[in-house]
């Protein structure tokens, strides 16, 4: 059976599920928030009961491993619907006629709106205990990440570019391990320099070069994305920009820390 076949039986699958595609946010977004919340107990259960160093961290300590654990699932699971939507599934594919900046489907917009569900989730955390879970780089790409993720799956605008940028969570579980390291007292160790040698190579490859594909793909339709509404123009040129230069910035962290850390091997 092909990949298109079995598409298009999941997507009557999940209309069925949801009834009709007006409803999909009102059951995705829920989703979200309960999958995240689920996690997070889950992993405070677990971890209380296999990990002997859990219970000796702080209590905001044990907070950030449970949050960590958190985005590591939606990471996984948002990087692998949008390398799905962006490069297996036709819905955006060049061959059929009309707009790829108005192109969704079911699945599309469900998969958008469980990110959506954890966006809100991880943003409230973050914003409930400034700044112990991140700083206010955290807060601004969280706010940019749930507007334009958010305006894409109500609207159906733009979700082509909205997967693109979030393939860039990939790098999320690279990141939460390296801390989960660090915590354990394992920064010394041969697993924290590999770790660190992937999460340089991942962010080059999709948090630098998928962007620099992103720009130049809005630069070849730019005729289609000027036809959107114009805060999704707003968005779709401002979101990507500003986050690349916080990645940028996060880059040129990552280069230096690794630099130092192999200085020390030597």
């Amino acid at each position: 059976m092909s990949l298109k076949s079995y598409q298009s039986q999941a997507e009557q699958l999940l209309k069925y599920l949801v009834l009709s595609d007006p409803v999909v946010p009102y059951i995705s977004i829920p989703a979200g928030i309960l999958a995240s919340k689920l996690v997070y107990d889950l992993t405070d259960l677990i971890s209380g009961v296999y990990f002997k160093s859990y219970s000796n961290l702080s209590r905001i300590q044990r907070m950030e491993w449970n949050n960590r654990a958190m985005s590591t699932l939606h990471a996984i699971f948002i990087t692998a619907a949008s390398l799905y939507m962006v490069f297996l599934s036709d819905l955006y594919s060049d061959r059929y006629f009309g707009f790829i900046t108005f192109r969704s489907s079911t699945i599309s917009t469900f998969c958008l709106g469980v990110s959506v569900g954890y966006f809100i989730t991880d943003l409230g955390m973050i914003s409930w205990f400034y700044p112990s879970l991140g700083g206010m780089e955290y807060v601004i790409h969280h706010l940019l990440s749930l507007v334009a993720v958010a305006y894409a799956m109500l609207t159906g605008e733009g979700q082509l570019y909205t997967f693109m940028v979030l393939i860039s969570e990939t790098t999320t579980p690279g990141i939460n391990l390296r801390w989960y390291l660090d915590t354990a007292g394992m920064k010394k160790s041969k697993a924290y320099l590999i770790n660190g040698v992937v999460i340089f190579f991942a962010w080059l490859v999709a948090r630098i070069l998928l962007f620099m594909y992103m720009f130049y793909h809005v630069y070849l339709h730019l005729n289609q994305v000027l036809q959107m509404h114009a805060f999704g123009q707003l968005l779709v040129f401002v979101v990507p920009l500003v986050l690349s230069v916080m990645n940028l910035m996060w880059f040129a962290k990552i280069f230096r820390g690794l630099k130092k850390t192999l200085a020390k091997r030597q």
